[in-house]
């Protein structure tokens, strides 16, 4: 069973003196000013409902700005969970419960909540100034525009600087820096979470710091005291444990951290040093981070002073023996393009990750989008074929980043691994894999000066040689200039300059023999097929699903090699009538897929930063089928 929009109660009973309603799911926003540790308080809270055996999915949106104006709907952070009993392909379409820190998290938030849903709200944060700066001319606590809501007003700010009135030596400003935690209390008692994950969170993160400690410790069984002393609360929720689930162990991952422990398994299953190259760009700059923090698993990391030199240092590696890989996002890809061009030149093994953001130019930093396919397919000067993967999931990011380099060492090219903001970001939990199941990358480098050429290339592949500098008898020089194909020698001959043009793209071409044939979810022909990319596959999903379950004939793929494509996707695309193709941008991979077979297409497109929802999906899905 996939997500569902709503979440009916299952039964209730009642413990001691609280009735408990049984939900098979709940959806959660936490919002607040960026410096209200709404990222922290979501993030505690997916983890203790992951620990608990719940499913769970996350969407964190922040604002771009380090610290944005406090009060402003322009500096609003948030944190949206779903946690379930059964499997969960999203972070839910709307919010059953707000929690609000303030009038421009209530203003903002207001509209996706569900008719009937549960504001949490900090009345604290009312100000006749705050007000002003999210745009109410009245105070809606106060008039009658809530009526549809179950509204509970919480003065948070001056309960939790009761709690901890005690603690000597804080200032009423620094008591306030745990009012989340207070909040997350409270959260944990209405939907009957243990505050134990949370607890020992907070001793490892601040050990250094028993103050703050102590400070958040009190907050946070304050607000839970709260909860089960108030009489604000009909009931509380209880979402049981989600038990279809493959046994193993697991741990909550992000698209980033699971694409770190891909780069890393890839270069251990190769036997090589990973050097890792970047400069710091939202939202790719915690893999260097992440990275970095792993050091003594023969890895490299290089912070660079800007995106050529990062891509430089990334050429320098490869070419010196290394799995070499850099990350950056849409600009920053842009700055890099003449270097990536010289590395499909020099046929180079290499991946780059490209976290897509929001754009043109600077654009949307911590927004999500799928605006640079068409930059990463065509987007260099000359014919420049590379091959292009995307991720779908969180949790798929760790198999891609190998899968990466499988294909980057065996076509001796480099390899765009396109994520994005959602993906890198949202969590879910992750079966870790047992290391001996994952198969050894073989990499080759030549010793043998007998018969060398730099461009002799592998009859199956078509990849040359990988030679490490030094090699005796093996010396050759490499270079942007055209060349002979073999020798590598500098050559303007028209017939040398077409042949190795060719070759070039016969090689990426050629991928689509080493990598799987599409599979269909549904029927294998029909009324509607809806194609996929990225990260819409969760939404996708789980609309097919929804309309699948309502009888409709409408089948689904996702693409995960975008370049090349895999071989039977002509095949599939010409056993149904119409094909939809949602993309969080203005049609990219409809266009190419309209330019590569005789189909035409209906699109689905949004560019607002924001993932799909589900309802956006099944909606356009009915009005075809209508």
């Amino acid at each position: 069973m996939g997500d569902t929009t709503a979440s009916s109660p299952l039964q209730n009973e009642t413990e001691g003196s609280a009735n408990i309603e049984q939900r098979e799911s709940v959806v959660i926003r936490f919002s607040g000013d960026s410096g209200d540790g709404m990222q922290f308080t979501g993030t505690q809270f997916i983890n203790t409902s992951a620990v608990l055996g719940n499913d769970v999915s996350s969407f964190p949106d922040f604002p771009a700005e380090i610290r944005a104006p406090a009060g402003t709907i322009a500096g609003l952070s948030g944190f949206q969970v779903n946690f379930s009993s059964h499997e969960l392909y999203t972070a839910g379409d709307a919010p059953q419960v707000l929690v609000a820190m303030n009038p421009a998290a209530l203003k903002a938030n207001l509209e996706d909540l569900e008719s009937g849903g549960v504001i949490i709200v900090n009345t604290d944060a009312f100000t006749r100034n705050n007000l002003r700066k999210a745009g109410y001319a009245e105070n809606p606590l106060e008039n009658n525009s809530l009526k549809d809501y179950d509204v509970h007003l919480v003065p948070l700010t001056s309960l939790n600087r009761k709690a901890l009135e005690d603690l000597d030596g804080l200032s009423n400003q620094q008591k306030d820096l745990s009012k989340n935690a207070f909040a997350l209390g409270l959260t944990f008692w209405l939907f009957d979470r243990p505050l134990d994950t949370t607890l020992n969170f907070i001793k490892q993160k601040f050990a250094k710091r028993p103050k703050v400690v102590e400070a958040n410790t009190k907050a946070l069984r304050s607000g839970y005291f709260y909860g089960e002393n108030t009489e604000a609360f009909q009931a509380r929720v209880r979402v049981p444990r989600r038990t279809a689930v493959e046994p193993g162990i697991y741990r909550r991952i992000n698209g980033n951290e699971a694409l770190v422990l891909g780069m890393v398994t890839a270069a251990q299953k190769a036997s090589k040093t990973l050097f890792y190259g970047s400069y710091p760009i939202t939202p790719a700059s915690s893999i260097l981070e992440d990275l970095a923090a792993l050091k003594n698993f023969n890895i490299r990391t290089f912070q660079a002073e800007d995106e050529i030199a990062a891509i430089g240092a990334v050429i320098g590696a490869a070419f010196g023996g290394a799995f070499a890989a850099t990350a950056s996002s849409g600009p920053g890809i842009a700055l890099k393009s003449e270097a990536i061009n010289l590395a499909m030149v020099l046929e180079l093994p290499m991946v780059i990750v490209n976290v897509q953001r929001g754009g043109p130019s600077t654009g949307l930093p911590t927004k999500t989008e799928q605006t640079d396919l068409l930059q990463v397919l065509f987007g260099r000067n000359g014919e420049s074929p590379v091959p292009i993967i995307a991720p779908s999931t969180p949790g798929d990011c760790f198999d891609i980043a190998i899968e990466a380099f499988r294909l980057a060492v065996r076509s001796m090219s480099p390899v765009f691994l396109l994520s994005d903001g959602y993906i890198a970001t949202s969590s879910e939990p992750w079966k870790i894999p047992d290391p001996d199941s994952i198969a050894p990358i073989k990499v080759e480098h030549r010793t043998d000066p007998e018969g060398f050429h730099p461009y002799l290339r592998d009859e199956e592949t078509l990849g040359r040689p990988w030679v490490v500098p030094g090699t005796p008898g093996l010396e050759h020089r490499v270079g942007g200039l055209g060349k002979q194909d073999i020798t590598g020698n500098v050559s303007y001959d028209p017939d040398d300059h077409e042949h190795i043009v060719k070759l070039r793209r016969e090689k990426v071409a050629r991928i689509a023999d080493a990598i799987p044939d599409l599979e269909v979810m549904g029927p294998d022909q029909g009324e509607l097929l809806v194609v996929g990319w990225g990260g819409t596959y969760g939404a996708i999903r789980a609309a097919v699903e929804k309309m699948q379950s309502a009888g409709k004939s409408v089948a689904s793929i996702h693409l995960r090699h975008l370049n090349p494509f895999p071989k039977n996707l002509g095949n599939i695309l010409g056993r149904y009538r119409q094909i939809l193709v949602p993309e969080l941008n203005l049609g990219q991979l409809a266009f190419v897929l309209q330019a590569r077979y005789p189909v035409r297409v209906v699109t689905l497109n949004k560019v607002q930063g924001q993932p799909f929802k589900i309802e956006e999906i099944t909606t356009k899905i009915q009005q075809i089928l209508d």
